[in-house]
């Protein structure tokens, strides 16, 4: 993937983030900023390590699958962008109830790992498309930052602005991603 492939690929894992910083920012009233900072960087670190870890286990195997999967790389990763980007389309528009939010320290790393599962699949996909472990790990764990502390000031800000519009647009890049791998 090229490095504008990886910062799409970013954003659009960070998303998840996003979106749940948004929905503190829209349900805390105090702490303003321990809570953005809190967010951010957890959701932000599990991103980072997740997709580190994806890279990191299929290149641990790759002498014994890699020859296996190579001649089918490019449509695992196809299928694996596919199946993220419909998933948050799908989630974003069955949503029904809002969770009760309460910002703990179990409650942080419950959200850095729940909004990184994806992230460690991409992972997968970055070791198949021969990408830059380091920028990538960078640049996910930087633009989930950025996007998970802009989202809790929005959701702060604005607390009638729609948190899965964001979840759709997140989906809809990574299906433009899984079709660009097959060109």
């Amino acid at each position: 993937m090229s490095y504008i492939d990886i910062i799409f690929l970013a954003i659009a894992l960070s998303i998840d983030a996003c979106v749940v910083s948004f929905s503190y920012g829209l349900c805390i009233e105090m702490r303003h900023k321990r809570n953005a900072l809190a967010l951010a960087l957890t959701t932000g670190f599990f991103q980072g390590l997740m997709s580190f870890l994806g890279y990191f286990f299929s290149n641990s195997v790759k002498s014994v699958i890699y020859p296996i999967i190579y001649p089918y790389a490019k449509w695992i990763v196809f299928m694996i962008f596919m199946y993220l980007g419909l998933t948050f389309i799908y989630e974003a528009r069955n949503k029904t109830e809002i969770p009760k939010l309460c910002l703990t320290l179990n409650a942080l790393i419950l959200v850095g790992i729940a909004t990184s599962i994806d992230a460690l699949f991409a992972g997968v996909s970055l070791f198949l498309t021969s990408s830059s472990v380091k920028f990538s790990v960078i640049a996910i764990t930087l633009i989930t930052f950025i996007n998970s502390l802009g989202g809790y000031y929005l959701g702060h800000r604005l607390k009638i602005f729609k948190a899965n519009y964001l979840e759709i647009l997140g989906g809809l890049i990574l299906v433009g991603l899984a079709i660009k791998t097959l060109l």
